[in-house]
């Protein structure tokens, strides 16, 4: 009897758990999460040049702060957290932002260089950018306030967007351009249309109807003549 009801209860589990979400379960739960890193306060961080992403840079691994969210990668993987220290979730994809971070980034952040410059970081609060770097990213704060702290570093985004919208701009013109020769070409044969209508009075010939009328009282001047020279004889 045990037996019967045991195998009742894995066959109603089997119908009421797909086989494929119990499958989804097991490789959610078979991805490890990374250690707990233990900070004594909250961590102090510097945005990297050009970006918007605060680094952590007094601990050994990475750990990095971009539109709301820390990120790690550990063991070939991304985790990211709304906490610096718990909380971690597995993140399928390696985060775009992380394209444009230098891997020496922490020998820059030591020597105080950035691609040759001098490099006056800033070191930041938790709680500062935690309640302010939306309003930094959407003013671009750090790239007005002397490019990130980098003397002489010229920003790269705003110098090539532009160059692109005028690129299109002229490569527009020449389109119009050629197309208005077509356009007259068109119209060409419409001003022979005037031509053809003014050659029509010139068929008509009013000259030839008026010559039969003159060349008859010249043929019948003689024949009056004739008739008086035969009455006086």
């Amino acid at each position: 009897m045990k037996k019967a009801l045991w195998g009742t209860l894995l066959l109603a589990l089997v119908f009421v758990f797909p086989v494929p979400t119990m499958a989804a379960v097991d490789i959610h739960v078979s991805i490890p999460l990374p250690p707990l890193i233990v900070f004594s306060a909250p961590p102090e961080v510097v945005v990297l040049p050009e970006t918007n992403v605060y680094a952590v840079p007094d601990v050994d691994v990475d750990i990095f702060f971009y539109s709301g969210w820390w990120w790690r990668p550990w063991e070939g993987r991304w985790y990211r957290s709304r906490n610096y220290d718990s909380g971690w979730g597995y993140y399928q994809n390696v985060p775009s932002f992380y394209r444009g971070i230098p891997s020496g980034w922490r020998n820059d952040y030591r020597e105080r260089r950035w691609k040759g410059h001098q490099w006056d970081h800033q070191r930041i609060p938790h709680e500062q950018v935690q309640r302010n770097w939306r309003t930094w990213e959407k003013g671009r704060h750090w790239e007005k306030k002397n490019s990130w702290g980098v003397q002489g570093l010229k920003p790269r985004a705003p110098s090539r967007q532009p160059s692109q919208k005028v690129q299109q701009k002229s490569q527009a013109k020449p389109k119009v351009r050629e197309a208005q020769p077509q356009r007259r070409e068109a119209a060409k044969p419409q001003q022979a249309r005037p031509q053809s209508r003014e050659v029509q009075p010139q068929r008509s010939q009013p000259q030839q109807r008026e010559a039969p009328q003159q060349s008859k009282p010249r043929k019948g001047k003689p024949e009056q003549g004739e008739k008086e020279k035969q009455d006086r004889k």
